[in-house]
């Protein structure tokens, strides 16, 4: 036998190949082993994640358009389908309803266009209720001030599912409403809002085969089937097929926003709806991917939620999610870019306030004791604190503590505010044990909104913290690096890694890919790099024997340079990468966490 290598990164990949193999050969021979040792490597990663690596496996990795359900399968899709292709033939004044988050606003866009698609000049507008002003869902007065104003069709979006009331006035006056929501339905068909048609994938009578859709989500489904019913059968013009696969970029950022799992049909939205999101002949969102600093044709679910979708968000938080709409649907030219720059000011004062916020509420967490063993959750208000920006907050103090963190502001008249939980305490059930304290809550496991009269609040404070104390345990409140599975130094090649970015979009429910590697020394210590000085670059190899290094960038880690000792036996996990630095391509992993050995 005799050896080849090939250089790959900044490493060296050892094949062997068997004797009497010419030189020729011995490179094709090459290329199907590095082939051979990429294809081995994403397939323990599929497995890991409990998905074969035969047929599922190549289903999973080349999401096809085809594989999406029919939507017919959605309890009231059609029925509500039908309902609004009747609003447009017969001129009546529709409006959507929607949230003021990014699902809700994408969720109103899609209707929106798909309705103007059909009719262009559809009687068609939205309404989104104020976060400060009106709160979450569907309310009584707006309903009202909505048919007093000429509706004659109500179509909410991302929201309903627990509209009784609403429900209850839009029929009484006279007015159809029809309810699209994808959040936690009742238990119980009889506790449905009694409105025109409830469209909800996990209503208790549901067959369909997949309830994780966002509200976006929702909305896409009876945008296409509104599309097949208006051409009388399951094919559509081209034109109208092109309206359809342009809706994906919007029902795309909803998902991502929403953070719903990217698995099954999520997958498939994500997937294609990020290749159109670079062309798609919407004037406000290219306006805003420029205001945003993107490269639009490097679009993925990292450039959607730490760009894009905060800037969408922003507005809803501290002015009105009204803009974000109107940058979908409406905006062009200067009045786009007026739009897009204006949320990108918005963005940068949430950013502003954000740090304030996320400062005072972690010292105020230490000098209350709320951050050691005695008290397993967090709960604090403030009067400085803006109501619209708790909750990422509360994000922030849940990954520097590892426990439940509840932030309100504090008014004469209310602490109104949210909480967020960590894996494995479910808060909506704490808020459940404290509900004769609190005046209103909502919610699920891991993020609710609450208010509660400001006399109550202490002993809100004392009983949410204790039912915490009593069912989470110290270990609880440590954070877990996880993990797929165990690769070889070897295996981290530039063509490997291409293969595992084939497991994209990474989102929820289908993380970035995740490495453990044993065995490595460090090549001295640590250098500190970035313009803040937080960043960590270091260099890695074998342990066994001296050979080609690797370097691992570890963002903000320069707190922990001190417990690593210069070459040190180390044992990391990592997110595999690739550089194309300067025009150099080559393997640079990105450190989740180290183990000294």
């Amino acid at each position: 036998m005799f050896d080849s290598t090939s250089a790959k990164g900044d490493h060296v990949v050892e094949i062997k190949i068997p004797e009497g193999v010419d030189r020729g050969i011995a490179r094709v021979w090459k290329a199907r082993s590095e082939e051979q040792i990429s294809g081995e490597l994403i397939d323990r990663v599929l497995m890991a994640r409990g998905i074969k690596p035969d047929e599922q496996g190549q289903t999973f990795l080349n999401p096809s358009l085809n594989t999406m359900h029919d939507p017919s399968g959605i309890p009231d899709l059609d029925k509500a389908a039908m309902r609004m292709l009747e609003a447009v033939e017969n001129d009546e004044p529709i409006v959507t309803f929607g949230d003021y988050d990014v699902d809700g606003v994408t969720a109103s866009a899609i209707l929106i266009h798909m309705v103007r698609a059909i009719k262009p000049d559809a009687k068609i507008r939205s309404y989104i209720p104020h976060r400060l002003d009106e709160g979450y869902g569907i309310n009584s007065d707006a309903i009202r001030k909505l048919i007093d104003e000429g509706a004659k069709l109500i179509v909410s979006v991302d929201c309903g599912i627990t509209a009784i009331e609403p429900a209850i006035v839009a029929k009484k006056l006279g007015v159809d409403l029809i309810i699209t929501d994808h959040h936690n339905p009742p238990e119980s068909m009889d506790d449905l809002p009694d409105a025109f048609a409830v469209v909800h994938p996990r209503r208790p009578d549901s067959e369909y085969p997949f309830g994780e859709l966002c509200g976006a989500g929702v909305a896409y489904k009876l945008a296409w089937r509104m599309a097949t019913l208006d051409a009388g059968g399951e094919k559509v013009s081209p034109a109208m097929r092109m309206v359809l696969v342009d809706l994906l970029g919007f029902a795309a950022l909803g998902s991502i926003a929403d953070i719903v799992p990217l698995i099954d049909e999520n997958r498939v939205i994500v997937k294609h709806g990020l290749s159109r999101i670079p062309t798609l002949p919407n004037e406000g969102l290219q306006a805003l991917i420029v205001a945003s600093g993107l490269d639009s044709e490097k679009i993925d679910t990292e450039a959607i939620g730490f760009r894009l979708t905060p800037r969408l968000n922003a507005i809803g938080r501290l002015g009105h999610a009204a803009d974000a709409l109107e940058l979908m649907t409406d905006a062009k030219g200067p009045r786009a870019v007026e739009l897009a720059e204006s949320l990108s000011r918005v963005n940068d004062e949430r950013k502003k306030q954000e740090l304030a916020i996320v400062t005072q509420a972690c010292e105020m967490a230490i000098e209350a004791g709320m951050t050691g063993d005695e008290s397993r959750a967090i709960v604090l208000a403030h009067e400085d604190w803006h109501p619209g920006i708790v909750g990422i907050v509360c994000s922030r103090l849940v990954d520097r503590f590892a426990r439940p963190t509840i932030l309100m502001q504090r008014t004469d008249e209310a602490c109104k505010g949210s909480g967020r939980s960590i894996e494995g305490f479910n808060l909506h059930a704490g808020l459940d044990a404290c509900e004769h304290l609190l005046g209103s809550y909502g919610g699920h496991d891991m993020a609710a909104g609450m208010k509660c009269d400001p006399e109550q609040f202490d002993a809100f404070a004392q009983a949410f913290i204790g039912y915490a104390n009593a069912n989470l345990s110290a270990d609880d409140l440590v954070h877990r690096a996880k993990y797929d599975c165990v690769a070889d130094f070897s295996e981290l090649t530039v063509q490997a890694i291409h293969q595992l970015d084939r497991i994209a979009p990474f989102g929820a429910g289908n993380g970035r890919v995740r490495l453990r590697i044993n065995g490595l020394k460090l090549n001295g210590l640590p250098t500190v790099m970035g313009k803040t000085g937080n960043h960590l670059s270091m260099r890695v190899g074998p342990r066994d024997h001296n050979g080609p290094m690797l370097r691992i960038v570890a963002w903000n880690w320069a707190g922990y340079l001190d417990q690593i000792p210069a070459g040190a036996p180390v044992e990391v996990i990592v997110e595999p990468k690739v550089s194309n630095w300067n025009g150099n391509t080559r393997v640079e992993p990105v450190l989740v966490d180290l183990r000294v050995v």
